[in-house]
């Protein structure tokens, strides 16, 4: 994998550029739809290719490890040939689900013990073998298995989780130079810059992962509770010590504004379930604001849902969304998944354009305030 950067705007940080990939091209600013258990909620593959236009999605090392299980997987010759995506997949180590997992699991120096949320059976994941559940998987973009700390955490424990995730880091690079890939395609590793709040702590997250000489970066611990403008401060503050010319993730984020701010700060790759998850329940972002389809005021508007947006947008009216979701039909969740999806791909695809044209600060200044509105 290897990135090219294209183009730089010339009043902010935005770029645009394209991961090189053997599973594909990807044009940066991307948004990735999030597919935890190798499939996006609700969305047929043939509807993420040609109505939303997805370049490249998530799978989970958590999720897919405990189900369907890595047997399943690796007999099937990876996640690619399970569920049939031919466009580049990169994977989540699973840290942030372990961690999250509270009263269920045991940290340690080793790695990190925890029960399944599913049947509560035990397991253990290190570095080590999370490196070796991700080969098994066949993600071409695989994270490091980090610790994501509470976004509350004091300076001391934050510091304390900081070393625990750069020595983990140390092993996952070990690990990766002693393995191979498993289907014939390349696969790169991202470090995670962690630190919470805390600025001395993201500079030496930041310095640290840039000495790897990693194919791209990744930055969490982000969007978990923190005031925005702290979130926007710390990207601010880790982008301007990571490689200008590797990809930059920004893991989990978040609305539209955060997208566009976190572009106008130099992240190119991003992923969240808010596309999904709001649209199941009956929220569809435009760029005039927020629908919430469940109210009365679309129940006799039949104007298409977004007459510039995917075909299924133009297809259908508003009045017909409102009426399935009132009904509780099934089809509501998918149309407004798709459309959420599809304005998510079609608002980075403009970033990009504008960057090129070289006047996304100021695109993006005339259209992130109505992003926030609801209709």
């Amino acid at each position: 994998m290897n990135f090219e950067l294209q183009h730089n705007d010339p009043c902010s940080d935005a770029r645009a550029g394209i991961l090189h990939t053997d599973h594909g091209d990807v044009q940066t600013p991307i948004f990735m739809p999030v597919g935890t258990c190798g499939s996006v909620k609700g969305v047929h593959f043939s509807e993420l290719r040609d109505q939303i236009g997805a370049q490249i999605i998530l799978g989970n090392t958590y999720h897919l490890y405990l189900r369907p299980g890595l047997d399943i997987i690796k007999a099937a010759g990876g996640l690619h040939r399970f569920n049939t995506w031919d466009r580049p997949i990169l994977t989540d180590s699973g840290g942030f689900q372990v961690f999250s997992l509270t009263g269920i699991r045991k940290l340690r120096e080793e790695g990190c013990e925890f029960r399944s949320h599913i049947d509560g059976s035990r397991h253990f994941f290190t570095p080590e073998n999370v490196i070796d559940t991700q080969r098994v998987i066949g993600a071409d973009i695989m994270m490091a298995f980090d610790e994501c700390p509470p976004g509350t955490s004091d300076y001391g424990y934050a510091r304390k989780s900081l070393g625990l995730t750069q020595r983990w880091l140390d092993r996952c690079l070990r690990r990766m130079s002693e393995t191979a890939p498993l289907y014939g395609h390349s696969q790169s590793l991202f470090p995670i810059v962690q630190g919470c709040t805390y600025k001395d702590l993201r500079i030496e997250a930041a310095k640290y992962v840039a000495d790897t000489g990693s194919d791209g970066y990744a930055i969490g611990g982000l969007a978990v509770g923190e005031p925005t403008e702290v979130m926007y401060e710390m990207i601010e503050v880790v982008n301007g010590i990571l490689p200008k010319d590797r990809p930059r993730y920004l893991m989990g984020v978040g609305t539209p504004q955060n997208i566009l701010e976190a572009i106008e700060r130099g992240v190119d790759m991003f992923d969240c379930v808010m596309p999904t998850r709001n649209g199941r329940n009956a929220n569809l972002f435009t760029y005039e604001g927020t629908m919430n389809m469940r109210n009365k005021k679309w129940e006799s508007d039949f104007s298409p849902i977004d007459p510039d947006g995917c075909p299924i947008d133009r297809l259908h009216s508003k009045a017909y969304l409102h009426h399935l979701f009132k009904a509780q039909e099934l089809l509501a969740l998918q149309i407004a998944s798709i459309h959420n999806l599809a304005f998510y791909l079609r608002l980075v695809g403009d970033a990009r354009k504008h960057i090129i044209a070289g006047d996304f600060a100021s695109w993006k200044a005339s259209v992130v305030e109505q992003l926030g509105k609801r209709i």
